[in-house]
């Protein structure tokens, strides 16, 4: 199974946590084959809105989710 990554970003209620308040307005920049192509994609999109307190964007395993024994 290829190591699938996901990266998006949102406006959040709380900085230090992941509730994103409108789930229609996600940013979902894509999906990677591997861990270095989906950093190098977040920190693009997390650099843009760095004076932004409210928006985060993150790298989400989608690998470990679909196979979580896998590992």
């Amino acid at each position: 199974m290829s190591k699938l990554h996901l990266v998006f970003g949102g406006r959040v209620s709380d900085p230090q946590g992941l509730d994103f308040v409108d789930l229609n307005a996600l940013d979902v920049v894509g999906l990677f084959p591997d861990y270095k192509s989906a950093e190098k994609a977040w920190r693009s999109a997390a650099q843009r809105t760095v004076d932004d307190a409210e928006m985060k964007y993150v790298v989400v395993h989608l690998h470990k989710l679909l196979q979580p024994d896998a590992e």
